[in-house]
């Protein structure tokens, strides 16, 4: 029997750990929730482990998936597929700069568009309350 065949003590928790993990943060709460209600310390000693692997306030439980961030920044090794998502990345960021400035003026012109509607009225009740001369 080789070592790797043979199932460590920790076995067990590593796998389940690994299998909350892959449901998200709402499984470990759901965990931990059921661990008080079956036997209170088993859902404190939950409490505390999410508490010091920072799963309790991380984004998300998986700490691998992070790293996917710097993966578009990664070389390839291949001259022409680099050059080729170096152009789609620049492409991308300049659609992107495009629907910013867009979205910009959207607001500009929704806002001055309130804008003048609230002079209208308030002009309005002024005339509306100014006595006639005469």
């Amino acid at each position: 029997m080789d070592r790797y065949d043979r199932p460590s003590p920790m076995g067990w928790f590593a796998r389940a750990e690994a299998w909350l993990d892959d449901k998200g943060k709402g499984a470990w709460i759901a965990a931990m929730v059921l661990g008080f209600i079956l036997f209170w310390p088993l859902g404190l000693a939950l409490l505390a482990y999410m508490i010091w692997s920072k799963r309790m306030f991380s984004k998300s439980c998986r700490t691998r998936t992070a790293r996917h961030g710097m993966a578009a920044m990664k070389s390839s090794g291949n001259s022409a597929f680099d050059a080729y998502k170096a152009e789609t990345l620049k492409r991308l960021e300049d659609e992107q700069e495009a629907f910013e400035s867009f979205l910009e003026r959207l607001r500009a012109a929704k806002d001055k568009a309130e804008f003048d509607q609230f002079m209208e009225e308030r002009a309005r009740k002024a005339a509306e309350t100014r006595p006639d001369a005469g």
